[in-house]
C-alpha cells in the first residue's frame, strides 16, 4: 500500500478487509490486501479440519483484522488475539465490539504468547495465524523509511534480518498447538527460503506449504505441528 493510500485510509478511519469494515487508527498497522491471503488460508484449513468448535490464535493482531475476519467467516470459531502495544489492543477490542464478536473473540496484551498464559490453551489450538513485522531494522533506516511516516515502527521492524519475531513464534507456538494444528505466517518478498529453514530446524512441524499472491510471489507459509 502506497504511503498516500495509508494516509487516506487513516483519514477516513476505516478500511475493508476480507469483506468486513474495520476501524483503523494511528498506532496500528493499516490492514493490507496481501494479508487477506493468510486469512483465506486459515479459513480453508479450518473448513478442511471440520472441527465443530475450532480454536484460533491471532498473534501480532494489529487492528484485529485477521481475528475478526476469521471469526466472521467461520461462525463456530473461538479466537484469541494478542498484541504488545496499547494502541493495537485498544483498536482490536474496538473492532471486535463493533462487529458484535465479543462472545467469540478476546483480545489480550503481552509479549507474544506470554499474553495467553493461564488461559489453559496449551495443546488445544487448531490454527495460529501471525502477521509479524518482517522488514529489517537497516531497511527501515534506509529505503523503507517512508513506512514510518504514518504507522508505528513495531508493525514493521523485524530485527537485523527481518525474521526475529518469526523465529520466536515458531518456537513459542509449540506448546499451544494441538498435534496436527497449523502455524501460518505472512512474510516479506524473498524470505520464503529462510522461513522454510526456520520450520525445518525446529523439527516440530511437517507439511510445509507456501501460498502465493496474484503475482505468483510467495507471501504465506504454513506447516503442521507433529505429534509429541
Amino acid at each position: 500500500m502506497a504511503e498516500h493510500d495509508v494516509g487516506s485510509v487513516l483519514a477516513a478511519g476505516r478500511s475493508q478487509f476480507m469483506g468486513i469494515e474495520l476501524a483503523v487508527a494511528p498506532g496500528a498497522l493499516v490492514p493490507r490486501e496481501e494479508t487477506e491471503l493468510i486469512g483465506r488460508a486459515a479459513v480453508d484449513v479450518l473448513a478442511a479440519l471440520g472441527s465443530p468448535s475450532p480454536r484460533v490464535v491471532d498473534m501480532c493482531c494489529g487492528a484485529g483484522n485477521l481475528a475478526c475476519a476469521i471469526a466472521m467467516h467461520v461462525p463456530s470459531a473461538r479466537v484469541w488475539a494478542s498484541d504488545i502495544t496499547d494502541a493495537c489492543v485498544e483498536l482490536s477490542r474496538r473492532n471486535v465490539a463493533r462487529l458484535g464478536l465479543q462472545d467469540r473473540v478476546s483480545v489480550h496484551q503481552g509479549d507474544l504468547f506470554a499474553s495467553l498464559a493461564g488461559l489453559e490453551l496449551e495443546r488445544t489450538i487448531d490454527v495460529i495465524v501471525c502477521n509479524p513485522p518482517y522488514i529489517s531494522t537497516g531497511r527501515l533506516a534506509a529505503d523503507r523509511a517512508e513506512l514510518l511516516a504514518s504507522e508505528p515502527r513495531e508493525a514493521f521492524d523485524g530485527g537485523p534480518y527481518g525474521l526475529s519475531i518469526h523465529q520466536r513464534v515458531v518456537k513459542e507456538a509449540k506448546p499451544f498447538l494441538r498435534a496436527g494444528g497449523w502455524l501460518m505466517f505472512e512474510f516479506g518478498l524473498g524470505q520464503e527460503r529462510q522461513i522454510e529453514l526456520l520450520f525445518a530446524r525446529s523439527r516440530s512441524y511437517s507439511g510445509f506449504e507456501l501460498r502465493a499472491d496474484p503475482a505468483s510471489r510467495p507471501r504465506v507459509a504454513l506447516a503442521r505441528m507433529q505429534p509429541a
